[in-house]
């Protein structure tokens, strides 16, 4: 099977286990299982190829054009992390079949784990930066949704928050980072990056690369000073915190520094950034551990020690380092994974978590007590367990560091500490909770779990003892495979024996054992007395603190900004937008210049100079009547928006005319419908009012000035880019490659389908967002008392959507009256429109036309209905689903595009074919006609979903004192309730 499978199969089992119904709990975790298991199955097959020092590549053409291709790529350090994400989530999904309640929506649970395992296996797969850096945002994206599943909860909802700000920021840098690092190297081929580090260390932007690059490293690891998000993710379900703690979210971190290490590490920079990083957070999270009470808080610090060692370790810019680093991501993945379900099993079944609340609990449940001890014996690094060997390694190399000053000493003597904190926290966690009497005010009566809920816990127990007491048959050649790629090279000498004799490594060990024996003897006495209720001497580097007062200080700046640029008066908002505008196209050309070019003027058209003396009249009566008469400016704005189209057509641009001329129908007919909701006119001053006259001259001025400074701007640019000859204008590409390339001779549509076809899909994704955001957004609007609490006598009921949105009486102010043209004529308009529109679409590969005018063709079609005939007799005649009609667009311009990547081709690349029907003779087919019908739904959807959310405000405007405004009316048309509640 191809390498990408292990990274679409949890994505498509995502999809399904969505779908399923809630109370098939039996039948997501099987799918979810299976998935799991066949993906792991898959990765472990692979192992003979990459044993070695093998390779495996695959590569789909994506953006070939800018290097930017989907790559998987397979190495033993990538396969390593593949069998952790792939083999832990199989036992993950098992636990939580019989931890996640019936009650719990548990189709969403398996969507969003599964999700979130094809995210990790792509950043671990990603033979691409790029590529990495995207998957790396949705692994930030998915365990946001997982840590706030139960949702009804605040902690959940904080912790995912706060989980989410820290690592999206965090990855916003490493994108920045790998940009940077792309650059140096000129490419983002992950193969040519590890084999560039000369080029990398020696070029000045090496430090810039490198801090993104560990910012986005050390906040997705937890590492100090972003580690305090980590504790607040406990919030998440058990299987959760076991699987993203574990094996995955946190290990991210971890895992890019080791992924780059070879081009990256070794320098003196690497070594006080990371090893700084990492000795703080070893140090800070153990120390913080032994104070825990919660069960699951214990193990979160305990997390954060943990990789602290491993980065630590890939710090000390050692390959031996380096090796040890592998050896305790796999070990701390076992011994973590299977203590996390030891909690939630203890949890389970006795309804509490409470350290002080829990005891002997050895004698009510004792396979998952012993199960628990011997993992958290490794944990704390008892030898003939997994947790001692690569322990024995870290202190080895703390040992052994060669380094000036204080390093020398003070390395080893903080490693020791960090094993004396492990072992007084080890010791918390299986002591206070299994021995002493049985507690007997428990939420619920412990017993033993099913038995199938317990076969994670004992696999991965297992995995600790045979690799403890058997490396070098066990985990030997896995460790050679994982570790070879990370140290970019030869292998360093080690071994994997359990007994060295006595050195130093082992007398640091037995010392961390004694001393950390009483330690937990000291602190446990305190701890009952009640003397610590949180770690002592830590509150003054509280990270949350911190992030909570960086957080009120952005929001409070935030609003300050807000309140400071912002009005109720969309003339002051549109003013600020201009200028900025105007700031930024002209500050380059302040320093650049602006020379106009040497070519000839065309002849002077008398016709052309009337047609523009009419547009600029148009537009100067817009801006004069804006201030008297909204209607009277809306309606002077499409004469100039007219000429506007017949200027396309002068110029030889029928696309443009087509798409200007409806453009301006459908805004048009919105802009009426939004016409109320603007803010009031300023009132002309009184005569008597020097003041106030002085000050609306002042303000038209003003206006006058930045209105002449833009259009100069516009003209001056134009004249100066139409008077410069083009010998290498891109215009010549398209011409001479849309016949034979598109298959079109309309090489603007050809454009849009086939050359620019990622930006057209871009285009139409932010028109979705913008109508569902713009129908969202109203949803909860509600207008102003001023306008609902009319007099009754003022007052119309709107029984049409449009023709009766306001009283005629004010038709000065109002959007629309009464339009006197019979409704069977415009309903007669809409087969005819639509014929027209499919005329438009079919035609629009090789003549003017295409999906985005027809589209806009049909919506005004629809719109027409709505004003004549109101929305009962519409919603009566015509199912109208927008939101339907958005996801169908979306679906069929994805599909098209991924159709050409099942035959190797890249994203989106178009192929034609010629057709030939018995009477309709040869027909020429392209594949972006699939596209254009996309395009087409995506228009038509999101027009009628703006018209929907518009004119429900204006219903809302006139319902009758009393009444409430959530309910349905049946003094409006109540089919757009209907039809907005069910689109």
């Amino acid at each position: 099977m191809p390498l990408y499978t292990l990274i679409l199969l949890p994505f498509i089992g995502s999809v399904l286990a969505a779908l399923l119904p809630t109370n098939a709990r039996n039948t997501e975790s099987t799918l979810a299982g299976v998935i799991a298991l066949a993906c792991a199955v898959q990765a472990a097959l692979y192992f003979p190829e990459i044993a070695h020092g093998g390779v495996i590549r695959q590569e789909i053409a994506w953006l070939p054009s800018i290097g930017i291709n989907f790559m998987v790529r397979m190495d033993g350090f990538a396969w390593m992390f593949s069998m952790l994400v792939l083999g832990i989530g199989s036992l993950v999904v098992l636990y939580a079949r019989y931890y996640m309640s019936p009650e719990d929506p548990v189709p969403r649970f398996f969507s969003f784990l599964l999700a979130f395992m094809g995210s990790m296996s792509g950043v671990v797969l990603s033979g691409n930066l790029i590529q990495l850096a995207f998957f790396w945002e949705l692994t930030s994206l998915f365990s946001f949704l997982l840590i706030g599943y139960w949702h009804h909860r605040k902690d959940a909802r904080r912790g995912a928050r706060m989980a989410l700000t820290v690592t999206g920021a965090g990855g916003l840098a490493l994108l920045a980072g790998v940009m940077v690092l792309g650059h140096i190297v000129g490419s983002y081929d992950l193969d040519v990056v590890l084999a560039a580090r000369e080029a990398v260390q020696n070029d000045p932007l090496y430090l810039t690369a490198l801090i993104l690059i560990l910012i986005g490293a050390l906040t997705k690891s937890a590492q100090f000073p972003f580690h305090f998000w980590l504790p607040r993710a406990m919030a998440a379900p058990t299987p959760v915190s076991a699987y993203l703690h574990s094996a995955t979210m946190v290990k991210a971190g971890v895992f890019l520094m080791a992924r780059l290490w070879p081009v990256l590490a070794g320098s003196p920079e690497w070594f006080w950034i990371v090893g700084t990083a990492g000795i703080v957070t070893l140090l800070l999270g153990g120390y913080c551990a032994m104070f825990q009470d919660d069960l699951k808080g214990l193990l979160a610090y305990s997390t954060i020690s943990h990789l602290g060692l491993i980065t630590v370790l890939l710090g000390l810019n050692s390959p031996l380092a380096a090796v040890a680093a592998v050896f305790h991501i796999i070990n701390h993945a076992t011994f973590k994974a299977s203590l996390f379900m030891a909690a939630g099993i203890i949890d389970h079944e006795s309804g509490t978590r409470d350290i002080n609340r829990l005891s002997g609990l050895y004698k009510a449940m004792p396979m998952t007590a012993t199960l628990a001890m011997v993992a958290s014996a490794s944990m704390a690094g008892v030898p003939l367990l997994n947790g001692f060997l690569s322990k024995e390694m870290f202190f080895a190399e703390a040992a052994q560091l060669s380094a000036s000053g204080f390093l020398n000493y003070g390395m080893p003597i903080a490693a020791t500490v960090a094993g004396i904190f492990s072992v007084a926290y080890s010791l918390r966690f299986s002591y206070d909770v299994f021995f002493g009497p049985l507690a007997k005010d428990l939420p619920l009566e412990p017993h033993e779990p099913s038995r199938l809920m317990r076969v994670p816990v004992e696999l991965l127990v297992i995995i600790c003892l045979v690799v403890g007491i058997l490396p070098a048959y066990s985990i030997s050649g896995i460790l050679d495979a994982a570790a070879l790629p990370v140290v970019g090279g030869e292998l360093p000498e080690f071994s994997l024996a359990v007994w060295h004799g006595f050195n130093g490594p082992l007398m640091m060990s037995l010392v961390a054992m004694a001393a950390g024996l009483g330690l937990y003897l000291l602190l446990r006495g305190q701890m009952r007395k009640g003397r610590f209720t949180e770690p002592p001497f830590v509150h003054w580097i509280n990270g949350q603190r911190v992030f909570d007062g960086l957080l009120a200080w952005v929001s409070y700046a935030s609003w300050r900004l807000r309140h400071l640029l912002t009005t109720r008066r969309l003339q002051s908002q549109s003013l600020l937008l201009i200028c900025a505008v105007l700031l930024a196209g002209g500050a380059p050309l302040w320093n650049s210049g602006l020379q106009p070019g040497h070519l000839p003027l065309a002849p002077f058209s008398p016709a052309f100079a009337v047609l523009w003396f009419i547009g600029g009249l148009a537009a100067l009566a817009t801006a004069w009547q804006a201030k008297y008469h909204r209607m009277a400016a809306l309606t002077f704005l499409g004469m100039a928006g007219l000429c506007t189209c017949l200027t396309f057509v002068w110029f030889s641009a029928p696309d443009l005319a087509l798409t200007q001329l409806t453009v301006e129908v459908v805004t048009t007919v919105l802009i009426l419908l939004g016409l109320r909701w603007l803010p009031k006119r300023l009132e002309i001053p009184p005569q008597n009012d020097m003041w106030g006259a002085i000050k609306a001259r002042g303000r038209r001025g003003r206006d006058l000035a930045v209105a002449t400074l833009c259009g100069g701007g516009i003209a001056a640019l134009s004249y100066a880019m139409m008077t410069r000859p083009f010998e290498q204008s891109i215009s010549e590409f398209f011409l001479e490659r849309a016949l034979p390339e598109g298959g079109g001779t309309n090489v603007v549509n050809v454009m849009l389908v086939d050359f620019r076809g990622f930006d057209t899909f871009g285009e139409i994704v932010v028109l979705c967002t913008v109508a569902l955001t713009v129908y969202a957004l109203l949803r909860r609007f509600r207008p102003a008392r001023e306008t609902i609490d009319l007099p009754l006598q003022q007052r119309v009921l709107p029984h049409d959507l449009l023709t009766d949105l306001v009283n005629p009486r004010n038709a000065r102010d109002t959007a629309v009256g009464y339009l006197m043209v019979p409704a069977v004529l415009i309903r007669l308009m809409l087969p005819l429109a639509t014929v027209v529109a499919v005329y438009m679409f079919m035609r629009g590969h090789n003549e003017p036309g295409g999906g985005f005018v027809a589209g806009l063709i049909l919506s005004i079609a629809l719109l027409l209905q709505y004003i004549v005939s109101g929305s009962q007799w519409v919603e009566a005649h015509l199912q109208l689903f927008p939101r339907r009609w958005l996801a169908v667009g979306l679906l069929a311009s994805l599909v098209t595009g991924t159709g050409a990547l099942l035959f190797g081709y890249p994203f989106l690349t178009t192929h034609t074919a010629h057709l030939h029907l018995p009477v309709l003779g040869e027909i020429h087919v392209a594949s972006a006609l699939f596209f254009d019908v996309g395009v087409f739904s995506v228009v038509v959807g999101s027009t009628i979903l703006l018209l929907i959310a518009l004119a429900h405000q204006s219903i809302r405007s006139h319902r009758l004192p009393g009444k409430d405004e959530d309910d349905d009316v049946s003094t409006g048309p109540a089919q757009i309730g209907k039809a907005a509640g069910g689109l």
